[in-house]
């Protein structure tokens, strides 16, 4: 789960028509130093939007889960840190339902990282 003081974090959706195509957008919201921002989320692939539709199953939000990773580079011995993200749901049965997710632009990378501290 993916929490900021303690409230999880939701990736929203919303439907929106474009050249007579109707699909949705994936976003979080939030606020950052009291500026109110919008941070663009999608899919690793095209694929991918049919997996969301399964996860969401007609909610317009799903809870935001975060998987840190570590990468040691054998030759340098560097380490490089970071999160993968993912978004999920849950059937009354237990079921769960996970799609990886990543931030669209570089700035809504950024915006993320803002959010997430």
């Amino acid at each position: 789960m993916a929490t900021v003081n303690e409230k999880t974090i939701y990736v929203e959706r919303e439907q929106i028509t474009k050249n007579d195509k109707t699909f949705f957008t994936y976003f979080i919201k939030g606020s950052i130093r009291g500026k109110d921002v919008k941070v663009a989320i999608v899919p690793p692939d095209f694929g991918g939007y049919t997996v969301l539709d399964i996860v969401y199953n007609g909610a317009m939000q799903a809870e935001l889960v975060l998987k840190p990773y570590e990468i040691k580079d054998d030759k340098t011995g560097k380490v490089v840190k970071g999160n993968s993200y993912g978004v999920i749901s849950t059937d009354d049965d237990g079921t769960v339902y996970e799609c990886p997710v990543k931030p669209f632009r570089s700035s809504d990378k950024a915006l993320m990282n803002m959010l997430l501290r």
